[in-house]
């Protein structure tokens, strides 16, 4: 079965319009809570935001709804995404919430759950959630109306459990660290968490007014932590993204490393640790450089589908811990049970402690392949898979890689548009083959 509302990750959109408006996300809590009691008499659901305008409408909205299904709520305030995952475990709660559009502009929010377990929600229950939109409401009278509080010490306890995922052995002390919190979820608690490890912390993006999310700062727009870095002469720079579970860094020269290169680097420092690592999990755009290197280390690669629930289902899957995308999201799964920009950029840091190495030096082995990416628009009805000239282009293209770069050809799920990217050790060959792809599919 398909589904309407919910996407790859929670029900996102613009709002005030369908389905990002108050009347529905009422309906949806109340769907929610109705499904919920099916198994508790009396859940409790956490709720918590980042710093858009919308967050305060929403959030009112939900808390409506799930009180109106006999579902007590608490409120957690602004905290990043992996947060909220945290809390729900440890408060021993029924369902976690999320009111985010991560790194979308502020126009845009979303609505996105965590089970009592800190984890993604299957398919199944999604698709629950949908049937009980169809039925009509089912309003809890006075007596069993839920009630809701707030948790005044969020931020607090989600720093400490953060801190606890960094070596005790090891501190942050003699390093000075920039930290861009992107104006969103993290803004009072990602300065806090380095600070309280020993660093000299300069926080910029911490001064969010509503609107100003992901603008121009975080791991978006990461040129900006590139610039305060070097203006500051600062030993690491960290980006997160509006919710906090998406990672990038700089080092001191003012080199961006993306999410590939850490994974790579944390899975490294886990072997240098002795600990086995039989695999790690990337996605259909992760770069080759990376699953060559790991392979020649005796790691087994596998690539998922684009998205950070894919690429955890893979890992569940498997019973393998390191996982992530190129974009940030970066999973270890005996550090939390999400992706946690936060948890990662510690992981990074304490790679680097330990060994007393840069990132650079870390990882001077990757050098990642060159990447170009093509997008086709389609014409109304045109099935790209029947250009004629594709086959042909494609075969004679990875021909010329000879086995030193990939091919990826995939759909948007959105708009009517065909990526095309090729991966090589040379540059020109990269640009080139995508561009002789795109006139095979455009020319039909």
């Amino acid at each position: 079965m398909s589904r309407t509302y919910f996407g790859t990750d929670g029900i996102r959109g613009t709002v005030g319009q369908s389905p990002i408006t108050p009347d529905f996300v009422l309906r949806l809590a109340h769907a929610v809570g109705r499904v919920l009691k099916r198994k508790e008499d009396r859940p409790l659901v956490l709720i918590g935001k980042d710093t858009r305008i919308s967050g305060y409408m929403l959030e009112s909205a939900l808390e409506s709804g799930f009180n109106s299904a006999g579902v007590d709520v608490m409120l957690l305030g602004p905290l990043p995404t992996p947060g909220v995952a945290y809390l729900t475990r440890a408060q021993r709660a029924s369902l976690g919430v999320v009111i985010s559009a991560s790194h979308n502009p502020f126009a845009d929010n979303g609505i996105k759950f965590f089970s009592a377990q800190g984890s993604k929600l299957p398919d199944q229950w999604e698709l629950d959630v949908e049937a009980m939109l169809d039925q009509p409401p089912s309003w809890a009278d006075s007596a069993t109306l839920g009630k809701a509080k707030r948790l005044d010490d969020a931020a607090g306890r989600y720093i400490e459990f953060c801190k606890s995922t960094f070596a005790n052995d090891l501190t942050l002390r003699g390093l000075s660290i920039v930290v861009d919190a992107a104006n969103g979820a993290a803004y009072h608690i990602a300065p806090k968490v380095f600070h309280e490890l020993g660093a000299d912390v300069r926080a910029i993006g911490v001064s969010p007014d509503g609107q100003n999310i992901n603008r121009d700062c975080g791991a978006t727009h990461p040129e900006t932590l590139v610039k305060a870095v070097r203006e500051q002469g600062a030993d690491f720079g960290i980006a997160l993204d509006g919710d906090a579970d998406r990672l990038q860094m700089v080092d001191r020269a003012g080199r961006l490393y993306n999410g590939d290169e850490l994974l790579y680097l944390m899975v490294m420092d886990r072997l240098a640790a002795g600990e086995k690592v039989p695999g790690a999990v990337g996605t259909l755009m992760t770069n080759m450089a990376v699953e060559v290197a790991l392979r020649e280390r005796g790691i087994d690669f596998v690539r998922a589908k684009v998205g950070d629930r894919y690429v955890l289902e893979e890992l569940g899957k498997r019973g393998w811990l390191l996982g992530g995308e190129g974009s940030g999201h970066l999973l270890a799964l005996d550090k939390h049970t999400t992706g946690d920009g936060l948890v990662s950029a510690l992981q990074v840091l304490k790679a680097c402690a330990r060994s007393g190495k840069t990132m650079g030096k870390l990882l001077e082995d990757v050098k990642l392949y060159p990447q170009t990416l093509v997008n086709v628009r389609l014409q109304k009805g045109q099935d790209w898979q029947l250009a004629k000239g594709l086959p042909s282009a494609q075969a004679a293209l990875e021909k010329s890689l000879d086995g030193r770069g990939r091919i990826l050809i995939r759909p948007s799920g959105t708009e009517p548009v065909v990526r095309v990217m090729v991966e090589a050790q040379d540059e020109a060959l990269a640009k080139q083959g995508a561009q002789r792809l795109a006139d095979a599919i455009q020319a039909g």
